[in-house]
């Protein structure tokens, strides 16, 4: 491995994200001289036209790798030359690396919810699984719930049209699990009965306020999976905690996502305890100065 390393993240609307320092701590941790850089392509005037430029101009200028996200997580593979095999199945890439010349593409999304859904939720009951949200995470998560091993999956989202086509893409690659899925008016029918509840859509943001389930469709037999990591402990989780259930924040999602990046940009495993715990602090640090400067 180099010395130094230089990464950089490409996407929209990133100006405040916590990956750069997520990935420059782990770095300095182990001893590692890494520099990571913010590609916003609004504050740059740029789209996803220019995402060719972009990738190539990083391996010119010595990138080791990028981490990619909205809204350029299908539209960079046109840039690539190689992808890992999870990437070419799931259609969407948020790693890339530089190597022998070549970029290859990673998705570390999937890998991230699944091991921090082994952490956090041991022994979880996948038996009867209902994930609300389809759209680009939602796809991710869902992969990785399969993956696992789920004996049924039901897709809930306020586009059937784009649940159905989920389930589709899943259901070839796994045909071993019963897929289904719904639209929002479904809901409540289909929780009547699930082991657990994964939540994948934007509501519960700091941006996107709320709950996208209603108290009353859940039990404390079930348990509540977060992809919503800002804030740590969303509406929905602060509810399903109250009721008993079982629950996962988003953080880990987060976080072991970029411990599986950070491994592949510098053949290091990353210390995932130091990261969640950086994770945490930083995001105590923002709600601190956020709730002083609305007093």
């Amino acid at each position: 491995m180099p010395e130094s390393l230089l990464c950089g993240l490409i996407g929209t609307g990133i100006g405040k994200s916590l990956t750069p320092a997520m990935h420059e701590k782990e770095g300095a941790e182990q001893g590692v001289k890494y520099l990571y850089r913010i590609i916003d392509l609004d504050r740059r005037g740029l789209t996803v036209e220019d995402l060719p430029r972009l990738v190539a101009t990083a391996a010119d200028l010595g990138f080791r790798g990028l981490n990619i996200t909205h809204p350029c997580k299908q539209r960079v593979i046109g840039c690539l030359d190689e992808l890992s095999d999870d990437a070419a199945r799931l259609g969407a890439v948020n790693t890339v690396v530089f190597e022998d010349g070549r970029a290859v593409g990673h998705n570390t999304d999937w890998s991230g919810f699944d091991r921090n859904f082994a952490r956090g939720l041991p022994g979880a009951d996948i038996g009867d699984v209902v994930q609300l949200g389809a759209g680009g995470a939602g796809a991710a998560v869902a992969y990785a719930m399969a993956r696992r091993g789920a004996a049924r999956l039901t897709l809930v989202d306020a586009d059937p049209v784009r649940a159905q086509q989920l389930r589709d893409s899943l259901s070839a690659m796994f045909p071993a699990v019963e897929l289904a899925s719904a639209g929002l008016d479904r809901l409540g029918s289909v929780l009547e009965s699930a082991t657990g509840l994964v939540h994948a859509t934007p509501i519960g943001m700091v941006e996107h306020p709320g709950s996208a389930v209603p108290e009353h469709l859940l039990n404390p037999c079930m348990w509540v999976a977060e992809v919503v990591y800002r804030p740590a402990e969303t509406e929905l989780l602060s509810t399903a905690e109250r009721l008993g259930c079982r629950t996962l924040s988003g953080t880990g999602m987060a976080v072991f996502q970029a411990a599986d990046a950070f491994e592949i940009f510098t053949g290091r495993t990353a210390d995932a305890d130091r990261m969640i715990a950086h994770m945490s602090s930083m995001i105590e640090h923002e709600d601190h100065v956020a709730a002083g400067a609305s007093v």
